[in-house]
């Protein structure tokens, strides 16, 4: 959570710092901040609105400097109030921007004020630029250094000082931040994304690094116990990020990317011709014969795309799954099994939980690790031993879409090269349903097609309070996802059940107010749904219902139906979220919330 940018140049900073706060306003929005020395002197904006206000402050009060830090905010350590706005001063002569949690912040605050330090915030950051300004004798690097061994917790940090304008340090620990390197100007952020455009060359910073940045140099150290050691990291060039943050003919840009979505399946899928463990890292044909069961850990969206991952591993692949929501599986006492693959999924790869319950399986003894993961370079890719990397592209909307299909997309080909290594895919199947995932893109672009048609039904969801989501077999994680969508954009109390469910408890809610949206793929299960959408209709219940082709489900009184393309099998949870994200878009914007910031959230989750 939280978005910093900041850096050193040769000209004035101030439109680069706040044009990458609103890139990364994604990470948090309850307030923002920024701060610049200036004739040796720190100047501050902030605001607890959004960054256009910030920066029509900074026009309006000439703030301007050649070095600054600036910070979007997602509050957990105090309101989102001015007093808690980053940047945090000390003494008018240091300040810190912070993403991250210090678990030890009380102590060093009792210590700090009985040094006389005076708080004036809630926050857990204050501690940081209190202790720098402690440790201060005319060198910032070594300030830093001295604080970080201080801390416990999570911390992305950039300091500047007053005395030394030509210089920003920067360090990491449990969150993301990245050196950018320019052209007589170098920055420090927590995502690329914050300075396309400015730059294309990124040195991603890990754990325990502190970075020196002035406008023509970048030195980085790293810890060794109470040591620090300079080290060379590479660099890397990242490019592309441009054309993901402009929004074209969009309205938003979760409209925008659930339109992505079959470039980004194609993108997925490209040059993966059969299936073949080697996609997975060179020691995935050994890992994926040698393992008796699937454990997978994730959260949230990515947590419900491990959910339909477990149906197609146990069907096809016939390796049981258990899969856990990271922050309960970390604190729980489980039994390990090191013949089990331990499997997180995330968008971002810096989830700050599931990091930590990947820990926690590894140090059980759990070492057959991957991920599935939409970011190379992430702390998630580098901790695991097999991974898949999405090509989902840049998703800046907080309701994750793309990143979505994207991931089943990748979980069926792991699922299905897990069955091959256990001799359970037959030529013939391999064939077909490789067929069908290449032909998926154009189903999608069917099904996107049928926008203005679902469009119609939002404005009913607008008018009510709650809703629910029914599905069954693989498709019941698909409402989950439906009704996750639901709530996060519109704010509407959504929830997803299984369909054979309802009679046990949901029934009791069902009434005209109450919309049923409902999954009926043509399969299996279809007679069985029906039934349950019986159970609904005679309790006065409005059904929505999106169904295949040939389920003989046809519009009624009560009963509004959108019909799909054919049934694709496995992979029609693929095609039947790609409505409910639509329903779910068309709601909010019916309801005016913030679609692309709803209230609360943020994007990336990188604390506890």
């Amino acid at each position: 959570m939280c978005g910093i940018v900041a850096g050193c140049s040769y000209r004035n900073i101030v439109p680069i710092l706040t044009e990458g706060l609103r890139r990364l306003e994604y990470r948090g929005y309850d307030s923002c901040g920024v701060a610049v020395v200036d004739e040796n002197r720190l100047k501050r904006a902030r605001t607890v609105s959004r960054v256009q206000d910030l920066i029509e402050q900074t026009e309006k009060n000439g703030i301007k400097g050649l070095s600054g830090i600036a910070h979007t905010r997602w509050a957990t350590h105090g309101a989102p109030e001015i007093c808690n706005t980053h940047p945090h001063f000390s003494h008018d002569q240091i300040a810190v921007v912070h993403n991250g949690i210090i678990e030890n912040y009380e102590p060093l605050r009792e210590e700090l004020k009985a040094k006389g330090y005076v708080f004036v915030s809630e926050t857990d950051t204050e501690v940081i630029v209190h202790l720098v300004h402690s440790y201060y004798e005319g060198d910032l690097l070594e300030a830093v250094k001295k604080t970080v061994l201080r801390l416990k917790g999570a911390y992305g940090i950039a300091v500047s000082c007053k005395d030394e304008p030509d210089r920003v340090i920067g360090a990491k620990m449990s969150a993301p931040l990245v050196v950018a390197l320019g052209d007589k100007e170098n920055f420090i952020a927590s995502d690329p994304l914050a300075l396309a455009g400015v730059t294309d060359c990124y040195i991603y910073l890990e754990d325990g690094d502190v970075a020196d940045i002035r406008p023509t140099s970048a030195q980085i150290w790293n810890r060794l116990g109470d040591e620090f050691v300079e080290i060379q990291r590479p660099v890397s060039v990242v490019q592309g990020f441009t054309s993901g943050i402009a929004l074209g003919p969009y309205t938003h840009y979760m409209q925008k990317e659930i339109f992505e979505q079959p470039q980004a399946l194609s993108d997925t899928l490209e040059g993966v011709q059969f299936v073949t463990s080697a996609i997975f890292g060179h020691e995935a044909k050994e890992i994926f014969q040698q393992i008796k069961r699937v454990l997978i850990i994730a959260c949230g969206t990515s947590y419900y795309a491990g959910l339909v991952a477990k149906y197609w591993l146990e069907a096809l692949a016939k390796v049981p799954c258990d899969v856990e929501i990271a922050s309960e599986y970390r604190y729980r006492e489980s039994v390990p099994d090191k013949d089990t693959l331990v499997l997180t999924i995330s968008q971002s790869g810096e989830t700050a939980d599931t990091l930590a319950a990947l820990e926690h399986a590894k140090s059980l003894g759990m070492d057959k690790t991957m991920t599935i993961c939409n970011v190379a370079t992430s702390a998630m890719v580098k901790q695991t031993r097999l991974h898949y990397i999405t090509r989902a592209g840049v998703e800046i909307g907080v309701a994750s879409t793309k990143a979505f299909t994207t991931q089943l997309a990748s979980l069926f080909l792991m699922t299905l090269a897990i069955a091959k290594e256990k001799g359970r895919l037959s030529a013939e199947a391999e064939e077909k349903l490789m067929a069908d995932m290449r032909h998926l893109p154009q189903a999608m672009h069917v099904v996107l097609e049928k926008e203005n048609e679902i469009k119609e039904w939002a404005s009913f969801f607008a008018s009510k309070n709650n809703a629910l989501f029914l599905g069954r077999g693989v498709h019941y994680p698909i409402a989950l996802e439906g009704a996750l969508k639901l709530k996060e954009i519109s704010y509407l109390h959504a929830e997803g059940y299984p369909a054979g469910e309802l009679k046990h408890g949901p029934l009791a809610l069902v009434d005209a107010e109450m919309p049923v949206v409902t999954v009926a793929p043509n399969d299996e299960l279809l007679e069985k749904l029906k039934s349950n959408m019986q159970e609904v209709r005679a309790r006065k219940g409005e059904l929505f219902v999106f169904c295949d082709q040939g389920t003989n489900i046809e519009s009624a009184p009560g009963i509004h139906v959108i019909k799909m393309p054919e049934n694709y099998g496995h992979l029609s949870p693929i095609l039947h979220v790609l409505p409910l994200q639509l329903l779910a878009y068309h709601t909010a914007v019916a309801k005016g919330t913030d679609v692309d910031k709803p209230r609360n959230l943020a994007k990336s989750v990188t604390t506890e």
